[in-house]
């Protein structure tokens, strides 16, 4: 089934290869390929990996990679991609270095002059974020910080950011901080996918201000995404008052892209608005 060929003369180099993040039938066909051609695979967890490179019978050797010895791997394979070598990174699933370990080796090889190529494929922060139907622009937080001082902090600095906000969380840990979720985002809707492209995968949606009734199974991988703040949009959209007399008295000595661009940096309103209501009351002058 899977006996193909790819017109690819592979570079020397560092390649950064996407696996599955649960079926095993998401992985790309060029990734089978580099994992193939690789001289050395590194792997975050070996006894992960090795079951997949069986699946698509893979014979390329793995070499332990993770963060506990990223830094000690560091002259070694470096040494290795010198010689012309072709090391594939991979984590035990989805994109390496994204949450995963590989960013050190990556800068290295930067630093190095060594090429570093993606061979991209699933991702379980845009997997998540694609289906969630929410705003186009995101940010994302990997996996939250272990205290819930350091989550608390992180929360009420990205609450001010008026987009989609993504995490990693297990499900036994969202349970307990609910309440920290519920403070700095209740305004706001939120999508928890669970065990994503596996035979169980689930998809739960919801407002954040009714988390504390949704039922989440304690099993499984679990992504966490949170809707931009919908009212606070709305609100955006309209000129105070006070705003207004300001903007007519800058009319008398700005151009109007001057006016927008500091009434929006000043109040955060929408550029647009600001802009269509300076013309508005200029030809009223």
């Amino acid at each position: 089934m899977y006996n193909f060929e790819i017109n690819d003369n592979l570079k020397p180099g560092l390649y950064c290869v996407a696996t599955p993040i649960g079926n095993l039938g998401d992985i790309t066909f060029r990734a089978i390929y580099v994992l193939n051609k690789s001289d050395l695979i590194l792997s975050e967890d070996t006894r992960v990996s090795s079951k997949l490179l069986s699946k698509f019978n893979i014979k390329t050797k793995l070499l332990s990679n993770h963060k506990f010895n990223e830094k000690k791997n560091i002259k070694y394979i470096l040494n290795l991609l010198k010689q012309k070598k072709i090391i594939s990174v991979i984590s035990d699933a989805g994109t390496p270095t994204i949450s995963d370990p590989g960013g050190i080796l990556i800068n290295e090889c930067i630093k190095n002059k060594i090429q570093v190529f993606p061979v991209p494929g699933a991702s379980a922060a845009i997997t998540s974020f694609s289906v969630s139907g929410f705003s186009n622009n995101f940010f994302f937080c990997g996996f939250l910080p272990e205290k819930k001082l350091q989550i608390e902090q992180l929360f009420q600095r990205i609450s001010k950011l008026n987009c989609p906000i993504i995490f990693f969380i297990s499900p036994k840990k969202i349970k307990k901080i609910t309440s920290e979720i519920q403070r700095y985002f209740n305004e706001r809707n939120i999508l928890i996918t669970r065990e994503m492209t596996k035979l169980h995968e689930e998809y739960i949606r919801d407002k954040v201000k009714n988390l504390d009734n949704i039922d989440i199974s304690q099993k499984g991988e679990m992504t966490v995404v949170i809707s931009e703040n919908i009212n606070l949009e709305n609100r955006l959209q309209v000129i105070e008052e006070s705003v207004k007399k300001k903007i007519l008295k800058l009319l008398k000595k700005m151009s109007v892209k001057d006016i927008t661009l500091k009434i929006n940096k000043e109040n955060n309103i929408s550029k647009k608005i600001v802009y269509d209501f300076c013309l508005s009351k200029k030809n009223e002058l």
